[in-house]
């Protein structure tokens, strides 16, 4: 498999780490927007204020082919140790291993930081995200049954987590 890099999400990688999103809003229960999210609501998704959360597009043969965020799960101050994992991949470039090192990429950067539990949120009918997370060893620790209404259906949401330290 070819080498993939990670960069930090700068303002020079919103129009494309945009465009990779709109996919999944316009075609796929992966996300729960429903509507086209503008450029500066994406750059709110993917660019933090504070140092303990970080998005960084994932560059596979040197071309962007996803974005990878740890971003803040809750904003009580109990929940400080714990981050939200989000993976979203150009379409067509799954199931070529790079979710999996991008999982195991912001993981080592959420120990860094001194997390000590990653969330994933993920659509209950999102079998790819699922074997993602259960294939890294995340458990699933909550299903909320028909939380969501997109594409003319009702849809589950599945919690999974991993304590990392």
């Amino acid at each position: 498999m070819e080498q993939c890099t990670f960069e930090m999400i700068s303002e020079e990688h919103i129009d494309e780490v945009r465009a990779i999103y709109l996919y999944y809003i316009n075609h796929s229960t992966a996300t729960f927007h429903k509507r086209e999210i503008s450029k500066d609501e994406m750059r709110e998704l993917v660019i933090f204020n504070h140092s303990k959360y970080e998005g960084y597009v994932i560059k596979y043969a040197g071309v962007i082919c996803g974005y990878v965020v740890l971003t803040q799960y809750k904003t009580r101050e109990a929940f400080d140790q714990t981050a939200e994992v989000t993976i979203y991949l150009k379409h067509g470039y799954e199931g070529r291993g790079i979710g999996s090192l991008a999982l195991l990429f912001i993981e080592g950067r959420a120990k860094t930081k001194k997390l000590h539990t990653l969330i994933g949120l993920i659509c209950g009918e999102n079998t790819g995200s699922i074997a993602l997370f259960e294939k890294h060893c995340y458990k699933k620790c909550a299903h909320y049954k028909e939380v969501g209404y997109k594409f003319d259906r009702w849809l589950d949401l599945v919690c999974y987590q991993k304590i990392i330290t």
